[in-house]
Parts: C-alpha cells; sequence; structure tokens
C-alpha cells in the first residue's frame, strides 16, 4: 500500500507552482486549465499544512485529493475565511483497506462540499456531490474528475 500522489484545484492568477513550492507541495507535474481561472495541478506530495499556507497565499478556495494507490481518495477543501470540510471518495474500496468510514459522514461533507462550492461562487448539483462522495469507480481519480464537476467548477470534465 503506497501513496501515489494528489491533485489540487484553486483558482490562480499568480505562478500557481511557485505557489505550490512555497506552500510544501512536492513532485508538481503540469497544470491543466480549467475557464475563470481555475486550475488542476497534479503533486507527489503534500505537508500537513500545505493546503491551508496556500489558500492563504492566494486568497482563494481550493480542494486537494490525495490519492492511495488510485483506490481512494482523501478531499480536503478549504476557503480563504477558513470553512473547510473533507470527504472519502471510493468508499467500498477505503473499506477494504480497512480504513474507518465513521471518521468520514456523508451528510457533513455533502453539507461543507455545497458551502465550499457557494463561498467559491460556483453553483454545486447536491444529488451529483453525493453520489460522488457514495460511489465507486476502479480508480478513485475518475471520482475526484466527478467531484469538480459536481462542485460546479466552470471547465471540469
Amino acid at each position: 500500500m503506497g501513496n501515489s500522489g494528489g491533485s489540487l484545484t484553486t483558482r490562480s492568477t499568480g505562478e500557481l507552482h511557485q505557489l505550490m513550492r512555497e506552500a510544501g507541495f512536492t513532485g508538481i507535474d503540469d497544470t491543466e486549465a480549467l475557464a475563470e481561472g481555475w486550475q488542476v495541478t497534479d503533486f507527489a506530495d503534500a505537508g500537513r499544512r500545505s493546503l491551508s499556507t496556500l489558500v492563504q497565499r492566494t486568497g482563494e478556495p481550493a480542494v486537494m485529493v490525495s490519492f492511495l494507490d488510485s483506490d481512494v481518495g482523501f478531499i480536503e477543501a478549504l476557503t480563504p475565511d477558513g470553512n473547510s470540510w473533507e470527504g472519502l471518495l471510493n468508499r467500498d474500496m477505503a473499506k477494504s483497506y480497512e480504513i474507518p468510514l465513521e471518521h468520514f459522514p456523508i451528510e457533513p461533507a455533502v453539507a461543507g462540499a455545497l458551502a465550499w462550492s457557494a463561498a467559491a461562487g460556483l453553483t454545486p448539483d447536491e444529488e451529483a456531490v453525493r453520489q460522488t462522495l457514495t460511489g465507486s469507480a476502479l480508480f478513485a481519480e475518475e471520482l475526484s474528475s466527478a467531484l469538480l464537476v459536481a462542485l460546479g467548477l466552470p471547465g471540469a470534465t
């Protein structure tokens, strides 16, 4: 069992890779531009406070998914005003890894995702968010992409 990196989605007008490095992200890959300034960047590793440091420096909301062997995704999201939420992708697979699902309750994650999306000026799809957080896929990255669409990120597919 190993970590296979993660994905960071945020809005940035500056040099995102430099900001990510300064915040403690390593192994930063190419950035995919979505729309309206939103970007998705893969990374190898992040420090414990990397997400909060990045959000403080950019003043923009961000959502990060850390992958475990492409089987499970751990979601962390934060807004500049300090609102945050956590979630889990691919619950069935997480159960097989003996990850305690009770640490990742669905309803607070859905509520947090909707609040995060609204704070980011997006229009989320509540049912799609719920389906993503309860659904299964061969790869957690598929659910991560579906989550971005469900959160209403412009240009996400």
